[in-house]
């Protein structure tokens, strides 16, 4: 269910070799509202960069790791920089720790760092993502838009996973239509079926070629 935490803390660990754009690569085998996928800030903006100093006394900006675990996982990557994930499976906040660790730590001070007003613009929602499920304890769903372009990912995912299983254009559109739609439209006198899955496939294969690095980018 959206905003319950996962049962278990994920200990921070080494970074596999990257892939795909990915500091950390999750087992693909893995299903998704489970896998913690840790992109590059090359190809995700909303990356906020940390700096990590000691909790000492009753400073109030002091964050006990203890309140925000059940959904914290940490890699280190090959130049033992740590990467920070919070996730639910189904929302994500991504931290980068510029300057000292926060794994092996019990609470911890953090300081975001803003570079200038385009850079810090794109940061103003994640942040305010982070700082509600601190308060909260949860991720805000009112934080979390639904993105408009959902619909014609899964559709994509459908057509990938159609051609890879060898399925013809028009198989493809027995599925997404409906067999009866597909059969009545296909020979017909308009191309608008026919366009629609061209399309789709055109735009699946590219995709699967790499155009998946650009989703995050177009948030």
């Amino acid at each position: 269910m959206p905003g319950t935490p996962p049962p278990a803390v994920r200990p921070a660990r080494q970074a596999r070799r990257p892939g795909g754009g990915c500091t950390f690569a999750e087992d693909p085998d893995r299903p998704a509202p489970t896998a913690r996928v840790i992109w590059s800030a090359a190809f995700d903006p909303e990356i906020l960069p940390i700096a990590v100093r000691p909790a000492i006394g009753r400073d109030p900006d002091i964050l006990s790791l203890r309140a925000i675990a059940p959904w914290l996982t940490i890699v280190t990557d090959a130049c033992d920089a740590e990467h920070v994930l919070l996730s639910d499976g189904w929302h994500h906040i991504r931290l980068d720790i510029e300057e000292g660790r926060m794994s092996d730590q019990d609470a911890v001070r953090l300081e975001v760092r803003l570079r200038g007003l385009a850079s810090s613009e794109r940061m103003v929602l994640p942040l305010r993502r982070f700082l509600a499920l601190c308060r909260q304890r949860r991720f805000s769903p009112a934080l979390y838009p639904r993105d408009p372009r959902i619909e014609r990912g899964i559709a994509m995912l459908r057509v990938h996973d159609a051609l890879r299983q060898g399925a013809s254009h028009r198989d493809i559109a027995a599925v997404l239509v409906g067999e009866d739609r597909a059969a009545r439209e296909w020979a017909g006198a308009s191309d608008s079926l026919r366009s629609r899955i061209r399309r789709l496939v055109r735009d699946a294969r590219a995709m699967a070629h790499g155009g998946y690095r650009l989703l995050l980018k177009g948030r």
